[in-house]
């Protein structure tokens, strides 16, 4: 059989790479329509001045993001969304590994603990917010009736500044622990049992086997899900609008209901696409802070 002439190499390799874009445009312009596009245009609008009905947008440059430095919402805001996850990341994460561990082991109806475990998972985030609102109504809620039998006074839980900001992480930590315990369990199956029973035949505890064996094998399963619970902890806006509404006087408000408050109640959508920007800024630093402390120490085989 005679080899191939240039030529048609040529043509055969034109073919395939024809046919490889062919494939990746429709991804490219969903990509390029409703990613690339958007975030383009959240930048030039943040230097530019909101148009209204006498007069058109005009650059206006960095005075959006110098308005934020003297915007004392904007600074309580950013404190609300900085302890929101500093409370809740930790929590959802240690409440989903300790529900994989649990749902890991064999014992009588263990399917029925994983579908409990994982059932806040599949409820939305304003299904949800609306059973933790019967939860926390003054009075007769069942966090109410619960003090009052322990003869402790009750609380409005979502209307006093102190609390409406835990109430919302609480619902929060409820509905996503679910969600990250299947990928913990998930790693933990994944886990070659002779390199735990090789762990305890040294010597090694329970807890020194967890630590040195199983915590170092389920890191890409924690690098992940640290960076969706960064992403979930600066992008939750749904509870608020069944909760609190950002109050009481701003006190649960978090950075993307700011921003929607901006956009779509006040009407600024320069300050808002610059308000976006900062969000995205904060989320990328975040992720790459994740990846650059954990990515050396996780073992992926």
């Amino acid at each position: 059989m005679p080899p191939p002439s240039p030529h048609g190499a040529a043509r055969a390799a034109l073919r395939q790479t024809f046919l490889a874009w062919a494939l990746l445009a429709p991804a490219l312009v969903l990509l390029t329509a409703f990613t690339l596009y958007p975030a383009l245009l959240t930048l030039w609008q943040s230097v530019m001045s909101t148009p209204t009905g006498h007069q058109a947008a005009h650059f206006v440059g960095a005075q959006h993001y110098a308005q934020m430095l003297a915007d004392p919402v904007f600074l309580k805001v950013m404190r609300n969304n900085l302890l929101y996850a500093a409370g809740s990341i930790p929590a959802s994460v240690a409440l989903a590994l300790l529900m994989a561990l649990l749902v890991n082991a064999r014992f009588p109806g263990r399917s029925l603990a994983r579908m409990a475990f994982f059932t806040p998972t599949v409820l939305p985030l304003v299904a949800a917010a609306n059973i933790w609102l019967f939860f926390y109504t003054p009075g007769y809620g069942l966090l109410d009736q619960c003090m009052q039998l322990l003869g402790l006074r009750g609380r409005n839980w979502l209307g006093e500044p102190a609390t409406a900001l835990w109430a919302v992480a609480a619902v929060a930590v409820w509905k996503q622990a679910g969600f990250f315990m299947i990928f913990y369990l998930a790693a933990l199956q994944n886990i070659p049992q002779h390199l735990v029973e090789a762990a305890r035949i040294e010597g090694a505890s329970g807890w020194q086997a967890f630590r040195r064996v199983t915590l170092p094998l389920i890191g890409p399963s924690t690098l992940f899900i640290l960076v969706n619970a960064i992403i979930g902890a600066f992008s939750l806006v749904d509870a608020l609008f069944v909760l609190t509404n950002g109050g009481p006087d701003n006190a649960s408000n978090l950075l993307l209901y700011y921003i929607y408050q901006n956009a779509f109640q006040y009407w600024d959508t320069g300050y808002a696409a610059a308000l976006t920007v900062v969000l995205i800024a904060l989320l990328a630093v975040a992720s790459w802070m994740q990846f650059a402390s954990m990515g050396r120490r996780t073992h992926y085989q």
